[in-house]
């Protein structure tokens, strides 16, 4: 039988840990801290999805198709150069990009467009621990490297970070800081690069995601064969009933079948037919309360959540 005719490749799965949990193939999680910014969806050019902040002086990019997936930057002015930029290759997991998307998403809640007060602009900071502060608490060590550098690795080897001066003096406007995880190789090692002048608040929120031990959900087959003996795999089990439930009553079918019309109902409030829905919705609420003083009334329906915008997918 041929792997992709196996079912269970599609099986999903707690991955663990996280940073080796590879890219699920969509930006979802990456963008759910900004879904209320203006999004942009470009037809032409490498950037298929571009969502900014509504003064446009932070610019998160999807390149769908590119080794570089997210491009995130910050300027001081909507045309402005960038002051950092911050890349996320295509193997990085979405929830570690929301690490860095989040502390955006605060620090320009928190800002003054016309003040330009906003702490994504902040200097870096001149010390290192500042950057890598979760990650050090986590129980990641610092290893021996060249001068000009700091490493830090995690307990299984299997993730990293890497700051990095071009300067010989030491000089912070020219260093870079790097995160990667997996294997060597183009399909199997996760990789983000933060640009000088980066916050270090905001490097430190992308870390301590890193650092999360946290299991996230994938498909069996997201998973680099390379990769599968270095992470820890767990079966999403379907929901069951527990043992010993009992047979459902005729009151429980009634409720059951209410519930669902009022549901039904929600998506178009204020009809004739919604108000018999409530009206039989009261009927078996008081049913069940002569009955039983302890049966709880029928939970109350929630109107369907409407389904995101266009998913960005690769």
């Amino acid at each position: 039988m041929s792997p992709f005719s196996d079912p269970s490749r599609y099986e999903e799965v707690l991955v663990s840990p996280l940073y080796l949990a590879g890219s699920n193939g969509a930006g979802d999680a990456g963008f759910a801290p900004v879904a209320h910014w203006p999004h942009h969806y470009l037809d032409d050019g490498p950037c298929q999805l571009l969502v900014t902040s509504p003064d446009q002086r932070i610019r998160i990019g999807w390149f769908g198709d590119d080794f570089e997936l997210w491009r995130i930057t910050a300027a001081e002015e909507a045309v402005a150069p960038p002051r950092w930029t911050a890349t996320f290759n295509h193997v990085t997991p979405a929830e570690i990009v929301a690490g860095l998307t989040t502390a955006l998403a605060q620090d320009y809640a928190a800002s003054d467009p016309y003040e330009n007060d906003g702490r994504f602009l902040a200097d870096p900071s001149v010390y290192w621990t500042d950057s890598f502060q979760p990650l050090l608490d986590a129980g990641w060590r610092r290893e021996p490297a060249m001068h000009g550098t700091v490493n830090v690795r995690s307990p299984d080897g299997q993730a990293g970070a890497l700051l990095r001066s071009r300067h010989p003096r030491w000089n912070n406007e020219n260093e870079t800081v790097t995160f990667w995880a997996g294997p060597r190789g183009w399909g199997t090692r996760a990789e983000a690069v933060f640009s000088s002048r980066t916050p270090a608040h905001l490097i430190a929120a992308t870390a301590a995601v890193m650092a999360e031990s946290v299991p996230v959900i994938r498909e069996r087959h997201m998973i680099h064969r390379e990769v599968e003996h270095l992470v820890t795999l767990t079966p999403v089990a379907p929901a069951t009933a527990p043992r010993g439930s009992r047979a459902p009553t005729p009151l429980d079918v009634r409720r059951t079948a209410v519930t669902e019309a009022v549901r039904r109902a929600a998506r178009a409030p204020n009809t004739p037919a919604d108000l018999r829905v409530m009206a039989a919705r009261s009927r078996t609420t008081s049913s069940a309360q002569k009955r039983s003083p302890t049966l709880a009334p029928a939970a109350t329906a929630r109107a369907p959540v409407a389904s995101s915008a266009r998913r960005p997918s690769r």
